[in-house]
């Protein structure tokens, strides 16, 4: 999901947001008890999923297609969902849902907050985190190249060297390609699980969207092959994960990722020593997040500039009017022309 973000804040949610949290659970569940709302009979055609954000949300439609109707609680590129706080519409978005896609591992805890203020523990869901938890301890952080082809029985790209393991406490997993692919997989099962009818069209669309992340894993790979090595630094390593399936070497300081994981400033050690590393251009590329900028984070970028080290952008959501594989596409590319350029 290590992490950098620029000066997270984790804001507690006090007693009185809980409270009316689970009172719209209670209001949602005595409404169950009487007639069914005019939409539950009209909207049959369509299955309505939540998701956490439109990252995610776009994993579901890829899915979905018509069958679906979509709703992302953050769809804003520039919101923090780290610190999101769940309201009663929210609530009762994920309490009529009749499937909730989420990130997990402390991205958007909003949502497992809600799902346990509701009681509802028969929700169908989909946690992307503890997907890729699960992958990591099942293949014990080691994967070998017979893994890679085998793939998931819906046409996921499977697992390779370095790539779908999420390191350990990492939540970014959407940098992990072999994650997501998984994710559209169990998207699928659980739509076909509800509308048994429809099974096939599920399962089929969750195999072209993985055709299409397979693409992306091997221009990954292709990066690997020409690049392996090369160094990079990051102001804020979101897409650490893919540097890893990339298999480039991350040069930036151990303080000055702990430091920002922490939200406190870097130390004037760990600062000089980021700055020494940009102007002695030992870094191939500066990877700099544009949404979590601060001013010191800023004067790297311009540094980086100035010493001819190209910069390459990677966001922590998905930009407005994009899909996730169009997102990821462009994000690659950036970074294959930027170490191409370089070298």
């Amino acid at each position: 999901m290590n992490t950098v973000r620029n000066r997270r804040v984790r804001r507690s949610r006090g007693a009185a947001v809980l409270a009316g949290l689970t009172a719209v659970a209670l209001v949602m569940t005595a409404c169950g008890t009487g007639e069914a709302p005019e939409m539950s009979r009209g909207a049959e055609e369509e299955l309505t999923v939540v998701t956490s954000t439109s990252m995610w949300g776009s994993v579901a439609r890829a899915v979905g297609g018509n069958s679906v109707e979509v709703e992302s609680i953050i769809d804003n590129a520039e919101a923090d969902p780290h610190s999101y706080e769940g309201t009663p519409r929210d609530a009762a978005a994920i309490s009529d849902a009749e499937l909730v896609v989420f990130n997990g591992g402390g991205f958007d805890s909003f949502v497992q907050q809600i799902l346990s203020a509701t009681g509802d523990g028969s929700k169908p869901v989909v946690e992307a985190f503890r997907i890729a938890d699960e992958n990591e301890q099942h293949h014990g952080g080691a994967a070998t190249e017979n893994e890679h082809h085998s793939g998931h029985e819906h046409g996921s790209i499977g697992h390779v060297p370095g790539h779908g393991h999420h390191s350990s406490a990492n939540e970014h997993v959407w940098y992990d390609l072999g994650t997501v692919g998984e994710v559209a997989d169990r998207i699928a099962d659980e739509l076909a699980r509800i509308r048994p009818e429809k099974a096939h069209t599920f399962h089929a669309a969750a195999a072209e969207f993985n055709a299409e992340v397979h693409r992306l894993d091997e221009r990954l790979a292709h990066i690997a092959a020409n690049h392996r090595g090369e160094k990079v630094i990051t102001t804020a390593p979101v897409a650490d994960l893919l540097v890893e399936r990339a298999e480039l070497d991350d040069i930036t300081p151990p303080s000055f990722v702990q430091a920002a994981e922490s939200g406190s400033d870097p130390s004037a050690v760990s600062v000089a020593e980021i700055q020494d590393l940009v102007d002695s251009r030992r870094a191939a590329v500066l990877i700099h997040n544009p949404q979590t900028a601060s001013p010191l984070t800023e004067r790297l970028r311009h540094r980086a500039q100035r010493n001819g080290i190209p910069v390459v952008p990677m966001t922590g959501t998905l930009p407005v009017h994009s899909t996730y594989t169009e997102w990821m596409r462009s994000q690659i590319s950036d970074l294959q022309n930027a170490l191409v350029k370089n070298s």
